[in-house]
């Protein structure tokens, strides 16, 4: 019986307008890896950054880390044998019924990225360990969780399988699946100009779908 680990990590948000600092797309993101080698190496990375006094947070994390810290980090990850999964939601294409909430648009993401992604490391005999990026508030944590478990649950009904939700600077392998989803969505908010991190991930891509890309309407300016 083979083991995967799947760490799942989002990127955009739920703002269904135009403007300044609102994201055009929604991005539901996963790293499948048969173990998690690649974490303690990020560790080791943090602890020789700080003996020779670099500019590391907390933890790593794309959005704000410096040029030079992410450079480390990418060149870690692409020592390390892992895939990428991602599904590509253009928001103004996203039908107001699938979007009454939050919760309901995340489900809704949630349950294309894993239908269609699942079986490019989902084997009948694997058992899977899913470790998501906890978001939103506490009140509404609740239920974005209670969709991933419930999205799972109807894909999965054989294997053996276990959801944990975690903040991002719990696990160094949520920080693996921060990067990833990171560069993909510059990627994709530039219009597929801005592709210097995508460009160091893409190798290891195996799923990237743009969910909404036949559609031809939009439901807002």
């Amino acid at each position: 019986m083979s083991h995967t680990f799947l760490f799942a990590d989002e990127a955009g948000d739920f703002a269904f307008k135009t403007g300044p600092n609102i994201s055009k797309f929604y991005i539901v993101c996963t790293v499948s890896m048969a173990d998690c080698k690649i974490g303690d190496e990020l560790q080791e990375l943090r602890r020789r950054l700080a003996w020779v006094r670099a500019p590391i947070r907390d933890f790593f994390h794309a959005a704000v880390d410096k040029q030079e810290i992410r450079d480390e980090v990418f060149t870690v990850l692409g020592k390390h044998d892992f895939q990428i999964q991602a599904t590509v939601m253009e928001k103004r294409k996203a039908m107001p019924r699938i979007r009454p909430t939050e919760e309901r648009f995340y489900k809704n993401g949630w349950h294309h990225h894993f239908k269609y992604s699942a079986g490019r490391y989902v084997t009948p005999d694997s058992t899977l360990m899913i470790t998501v990026a906890s978001i939103g508030t506490k009140r509404k944590r609740v239920d974005f969780e209670d969709s991933v478990r419930d999205v799972v649950s109807q894909r999965l009904k054989r294997n053996l399988w276990r959801v944990a939700f975690w903040p991002c600077q719990t696990d160094p392998c949520l920080q693996v699946a921060d990067y990833c989803t990171w560069a993909i969505q510059r990627y994709w908010e530039s219009g597929q100009k801005d592709d210097r991190s995508y460009k160091l991930i893409k190798s290891k891509i195996n799923y990237e779908y743009e969910l909404f890309k036949l559609g031809k309407d939009y439901y807002y300016d």
